[in-house]
């Protein structure tokens, strides 16, 4: 096979562009950063791989989104991912605080993000990619079911399943 050359101006484009969406998007689905960042550049290998072999007519932006959400569900599927997740303490973000609030604002900020956080990981794998793709990411209910090859009924059936789950364990915490 004959590798076309790829014009690094589009793909630094499309790195600058995109990289921060998907990094977020991947430690949304996995909870973890290292894991997460991996992931990101397994899909941006995944990106200079498809614009080497001339895909330019593509929707890039969706398009990484959809190859993220694959990767991640791929990476969560391997068994040693559900070995390690088992023994694993999950990342923190609250452990590194901001320096600009105070103890009390410090508190309750971590206090609320560790709550959010527990709910939002007793979701299914399922109902947290549908709430990431459209709450997060901001995506329509067509997108979401075309990434992730469901309906758009069973879409919307996850994410009332989620943000209700989310909101009636939350009720009263915050």
């Amino acid at each position: 096979m004959n590798a076309v050359p790829v014009d690094p101006v589009i793909y630094d484009q499309l790195y600058r562009a995109h990289y921060a969406r998907v990094l977020r998007l991947c430690r949304l689905l996995l909870s973890d950063a290292d894991e997460a960042a991996d992931v990101t550049q397994e899909v941006f290998l995944k990106l200079f791989r498809a614009a080497r072999e001339g895909n330019h007519a593509i929707a890039w932006g969706p398009w990484l989104g959809k190859v993220a959400v694959n990767a991640c569900r791929d990476r969560r599927r391997a068994g040693w991912w559900k070995w390690w997740r088992e023994r694993h303490q999950e990342f923190d973000a609250a452990a590194f605080p901001d320096h600009g609030l105070t103890p009390e604002q410090e508190a309750l900020s971590k206090e609320t993000r560790r709550l959010v956080w527990r709910s939002f990981r007793e979701l299914s794998a399922r109902q947290q990619e549908v709430f990431v793709l459209r709450q997060i990411e901001g995506w329509s209910t067509e997108e979401v079911a075309r990434t992730l090859g469901l309906s758009s009924g069973s879409i919307k059936r996850h994410l009332y399943r989620a943000v209700h789950h989310m909101r009636r364990t939350l009720r009263g915490h915050l």
